[in-house]
């Protein structure tokens, strides 16, 4: 009888790749930063609203001041291997949450392979939101019977860590 070596449920993997930029004002800024959004990842960007007024930012609620995409699947770990190379594949271990969460930014978006600098849009700097998810993490959104996440199901700092270096070779500092 052959031996299963591991659980198939314990398998991690990448859920979604989020880039956000926040720009901070709406108009001429909120489409530069769509356009360059749009060139990084080849999808449509959306712009994000402010939740409350700030006035002494200037800002009133509900207008656009960010922009951000979401990308999932085979699209997720293409942009997510260009990105950290965009970073020398080094990511700081404080990124890491006990989630399944890890979060960088890229001060220069021209600094990722495949993006060419346009005067139009400029330089322009990004945050992006990786998350990470094993089988029956959706228990968490169905109508019926939520549940919570067991505590040996979670992924741990040091579990996302060891995926992202076996899968990505990305190393920590």
């Amino acid at each position: 009888m052959a031996q299963q070596t591991q659980n198939k449920m314990k398998e991690i993997r990448l859920e979604k790749v989020v880039l956000n930029m926040g720009v901070g004002k709406s108009g001429d800024a909120i489409e530069i930063g769509k356009k360059a959004l749009d060139q990084i990842s080849g999808k449509k960007s959306c712009g994000r609203n402010a939740k409350a007024t700030q006035r002494d930012w200037g800002v009133r609620k509900g207008e656009p001041i960010g922009v951000a995409v979401t990308s999932r699947g085979n699209d997720a770990t293409s942009l997510l291997k260009r990105l950290l190379d965009a970073k020398g594949n080094q990511i700081k271990a404080s990124s890491f949450d006990n989630f399944g969460n890890v979060s960088f930014g890229i001060l220069e978006h021209i600094d990722i392979p495949g993006v060419k600098y346009d005067p139009k849009i400029g330089i322009l700097g990004l945050d992006v939101a990786v998350s990470l998810t094993r089988p029956g993490f959706n228990i968490r959104f169905r109508s019926k019977h939520k549940a919570k996440i067991g505590k040996s199901h979670k992924i741990t700092a040091d579990e996302a860590k060891e995926f992202l270096t076996r899968e990505f070779g990305a190393k920590m500092v």
